[in-house]
């Protein structure tokens, strides 16, 4: 029986050219520089996180304060002013209110956004709570709610844009999304603050809804999965590239 040749099996294979070594070479310092960088840039962005939630908790849990004033409207921010807790007094301005369509733990309802008169003239946009979608202020079959001086307390927030999938639609009275500009036009307001305030939860006064208090913070933080997942990366195109880098020398040192 004849024996099989075995000697292409044995024959170690070529180095590679430099053209070749230069090409991987160029690919790895390429993708280690990326991946690196990226880490880098999730190193900034934790950081940024959480700046942001302490100076978000240190806002929430602060005692209220009065909000921006007309003439700072314009220098009005996320940044500086979201989540701002806030005393406010004023009428409501029950006959210009507006439900906003909600999804809470509570179920599908409204957010009530009603104005607030206040004494110089001005008005802020209050969410007073979740109502359900049943709610007498859906049919008008109970009292809207107060309707004398109020004051009140709650987190300020920033208006809205239109959501994603869903537009506000104006001329139907259909609205999904705070989106404050949008809301005083249609009600024919004038002198609306930028923002609008989420109204803490009142004490039980024998009316149910609309039910204060459910802003949700929630500013989602997976900032170190992603550094560690990007130094990762960066390590294994660093371990492969010595893997091939010593192959190179061995073959070389072979022949």
């Amino acid at each position: 029986m004849a024996s099989q040749d075995t000697s292409s099996y044995d024959t170690p294979r070529a180095p590679r050219g430099p053209l070749g070594l230069t090409l991987l070479a160029l690919l790895a310092i390429g993708l280690f520089a990326g991946f690196v960088s990226l880490g880098n840039w999730q190193v900034h962005r934790l950081a940024w996180k959480r700046a942001l939630i302490a100076r978000v908790d240190a806002r929430v849990h602060a005692p209220p304060v009065a909000p921006p004033p007309r003439n700072q409207w314009p220098s009005v921010s996320a940044e500086k002013d979201e989540y701002l807790h806030v005393r406010l007094s004023g009428v409501f301005l029950h006959d210009h209110q507006t439900l906003i369509w909600a999804a809470t733990d509570e179920g599908s309802g409204y957010w009530v956004m009603t104005p607030l008169r206040m004494a110089d003239g001005s008005i802020v946009l209050i969410n007073r709570g979740y109502a359900p979608a049943d709610w007498c202020g859906r049919d008008g079959h109970c009292s809207p709610g107060s309707t004398g001086e109020t004051t009140l307390t709650g987190l300020l927030r920033m208006s809205e844009p239109n959501a994603f999938m869903r537009h506000n639609e104006p001329a139907r009275n259909d609205w999904y999304t705070r989106d404050v500009p949008a809301i005083a036009a249609a009600r024919g307001l004038h002198d609306v603050a930028p923002y609008f305030v989420d109204a803490d939860a009142a004490p039980d006064n024998g009316t149910q809804w609309p039910e204060g208090g459910k802003t949700v913070i929630n500013f989602p933080n997976n900032h170190l999965s992603y550094l560690i997942t990007w130094y990762l990366l960066a390590l294994m195109v660093l371990g492969a590239s010595i893997y091939v880098g010593y192959g190179e020398y061995r073959l070389r040192r072979g022949r």
